[in-house]
């Protein structure tokens, strides 16, 4: 089709407001098409931050390819009439550069350039008396790249998510298969040493009804802070109560990593860390950091990270026998009294420390006392005698392993 005839076509069907000098100067421009390409995928675009670092044939083919597409498209919509019914083809090459992970400020960019470019090219081929034909033409452009840069956008941020969100599940899969001891299917299986965390968020995180969308940014954050502690990706398995990590080729958590986990999931965030010597010893170490963390929040221990050695006493007392229940029955009396059961809690962690307890517990020391006296009265325990001690403790800690219940 001549120049000619394509003016003529423009006239009976062009877009709304587009004149038959605009179209003219469209499909005048129209045979620099390959040359403007060939000059924004090899010349306008290297200004670009990050674009030299990108392969030659990703310029030379795919990215050339694009441009000339839409410099065609456009031309040839504004010379014959023809509209922007679709921009599948723009969507599909966003989300091949989202996958390659082309960062989306140079995607978007080259599109703005190339827009700009495509300008100056007719601003070069209009004559004397077309101002008015540019005019237009500008005002089409401005139009189309806005659609365009749009759709590109959309579509490269919703292959990002669904990129991420299949790379989650991968980590996800990898990590449960390690805990619950199965083999790994796809990826190495890690060789050597591996470190198994158990995380606890605070009673105020857990019990809150934090909708679905805060529990997902919280674990976003939580396994964010875990990346950046370790300096590798952690393979964690998490909910809105905690979950356990497994963090390969590592025997010790970091040291910033408590405050990494204060910052982003609160102050009262619990943490035991157990290392497996190989990956047969992971569900081991987990269950185990489990039951750490577990006896830590029973006997009151502040928040913070957790060791066996930390509670060794009060995790051999909380092991179940045939005199368990036995035990907790001498907490029974105690049954309808919280009140009372926080008071002896608070008293054995504090070292039988009644100014700590009371200062805890905002209470004057008499009114401690007078807990106390009365526990002892319910129960039959002197609370002065050590082996009562070591009883209401291991009650304490059996209760809690019976019932679930955590402080």
């Amino acid at each position: 089709m001549t120049h000619e005839e394509r003016s003529e076509l423009a006239s009976d069907d062009r877009p709304p407001g587009l004149s038959p000098a605009a179209a003219a100067l469209a499909a005048r421009c129209e045979a620099q098409v390959n040359e403007l390409a060939r000059r924004m995928a090899r010349g306008v675009f290297e200004q670009l931050r990050g674009y030299d670092e990108l392969p030659g044939d990703v310029k030379d083919v795919e990215i050339a390819a694009t441009a000339r597409h839409a410099i065609r498209l456009f031309l040839r919509g504004a010379a014959e009439g023809s509209g922007w019914d679709s921009l599948e083809y723009f969507q599909e090459r966003a989300a091949q550069r989202a996958e390659e992970g082309m960062p989306l400020h140079l995607l978007l960019r080259t599109y703005t350039l190339g827009s700009r470019e495509l300008w100056r090219a007719l601003r070069e081929v209009a004559g004397p008396g077309e101002q008015q034909a540019l005019a237009e033409l500008t005002e089409a452009l401005f139009t189309a790249a806005d659609r365009v840069v749009g759709a590109v956008a959309e579509s490269y941020l919703d292959e990002r998510v669904a990129l991420a969100a299949e790379r989650h599940e991968q980590r996800r899969s990898r990590a449960r298969a390690l805990l619950d001891g199965r083999p790994l299917v796809g990826g190495p299986t890690p060789d050597g040493p591996v470190l198994v965390l158990c995380l606890r968020f605070g009673t105020s995180t857990v019990s809150g009804g934090l909708s679905p969308v805060t529990v997902r940014r919280l674990l976003r954050r939580v396994q964010a802070a875990l990346d950046r502690a370790f300096g590798t990706e952690a393979l964690a398995v998490l909910d809105g109560d905690g979950g356990h990590v497994v963090v390969p080729g590592v025997v010790e958590p970091p040291g910033r990593l408590r405050e990494l986990l204060r910052e982003t999931a609160g102050p009262e965030v619990r943490l035991a860390a157990a290392a497996a010597t190989t990956v047969g010893d992971i569900p081991r170490a987990a269950q185990l950091t489990a039951e750490v963390v577990r006896v830590a929040a029973a006997c009151g221990a502040p928040p913070g990270v957790h060791r066996l050695d930390d509670v060794l006493l009060e995790y051999h007392l909380s092991r179940p026998s045939e005199g368990s229940a036995r035990i907790v029955a001498v907490l029974a009396p105690l049954a309808d009294r919280p009140e009372l059961v926080e008071t002896l809690r608070t008293h054995l962690e504090q070292r039988q420390d009644r100014r700590a307890t009371a200062h805890l517990l905002n209470l004057h020391p008499n009114s401690v006392d007078n807990r106390l006296a009365r526990i002892q009265d319910l129960t039959g325990l002197d609370l002065a005698d050590p082996r009562d001690v070591a009883l209401a403790l291991a009650a304490l800690l059996l209760r809690d392993a019976d019932t679930g219940v955590t402080e």
